[in-house]
């Protein structure tokens, strides 16, 4: 959605089968901001950099660290975005043949996965206050103003960015902002795990984790699809009004994945209905 902006930065990707890659599912968001050059080209490339990496089938965290930071040196090399000063938050996910999610985060995307209704977090936001993120900032030579990268980025770990990455004597995953991300890796339970839910801070900003969770199965409860469902979450964060800042002005992309376990979408619906208010905690409006 791109609400009140003048123009859509954000960019997003969901592969139900990846490609060479039996099994495996591929799911992810990306928050652009200074343009959506940079959003854009991850959503094209940075699944196809995790897939190709040469430790894929052995080791799924190293292939995403290795894909985060291999997208992101290509975009910088890239003839075509010289000079270009967009950047992206990414949040993405990967499910695997093996009852395995991963998810490797970098900024303050978000990923949540619902287990009996409660909300998991599977990242956690990359901010300049952040005390370990603050002093790689610093050791790199940057600073935080009013809770800004260097008085001006809000986030501390993205990909493009380049201006905040020019120091040639350190690694890239040392830079003031990094492409670098942390990844989670959590079992998925056939009895408890329902839903995982990647989005923007568009959608954080205004609601909880838990928040979220509640509301998406409070939905589905109501016989809306996972379509409305994001659809009717993106309105309940927008603002009211036509301003250009603020909480519920920004971009939102919310992809929501459900977990079949085995059962038809027919199914898994009917059963998520009937889990509704018997397991886990009601939702209630923020007023």
């Amino acid at each position: 959605m791109q609400g009140w902006r003048s123009g859509m930065e954000d960019a997003h990707t969901a592969i139900l089968k990846l490609p060479a890659k039996k099994g495996y599912s591929y799911f992810g968001v990306y928050d652009g901001h200074s343009g959506q050059n940079a959003a854009k080209y991850t959503g094209n490339n940075l699944h196809v950099r995790i897939a190709k990496d040469g430790t894929f089938e052995t080791d799924l965290t190293t292939a995403i660290q290795n894909g985060f930071l291999g997208t992101d040196d290509d975009l910088k090399n890239d003839p075509q975005f010289q000079n270009d000063p967009s950047g992206c938050t990414a949040v993405m996910a990967i499910v695997t043949p093996y009852n395995e999610i991963y998810v490797g985060n970098a900024g303050d995307s978000r990923a949540v996965l619902s287990e009996d209704g409660v909300a998991f977090p599977m990242s956690h936001d990359h901010k300049p206050v952040n005390e370990a993120e603050s002093k790689r900032i610093m050791n790199a030579g940057g600073f935080i103003e009013f809770g800004r990268v260097n008085g001006n980025l809000a986030v501390c770990r993205a990909l493009g960015d380049f201006e905040f990455k020019q120091n040639t004597n350190l690694h890239a995953k040392d830079q003031i902002v990094t492409a670098f991300p942390d990844v989670q890796k959590r079992e998925i339970k056939f009895e408890s795990t329902e839903f995982l839910v990647l989005a923007c801070d568009g959608i954080w900003e205004c609601l909880s984790s838990q928040d979220v969770v509640s509301f998406v199965r409070k939905c589905i409860s109501e016989n809306k699809d996972l379509h409305k469902t994001c659809e009717d979450l993106m309105e309940r964060c927008l603002a009211k009004g036509g301003e250009l800042d603020g909480i519920g002005y920004d971009n939102m992309t919310v992809i929501i994945v459900g977990f079949l376990h085995n059962k038809t979408e027919k199914e898994w619906y009917e059963w998520m209905a009937k889990r509704y208010g018997a397991i886990g905690p009601e939702y209630k409006e923020e007023k």
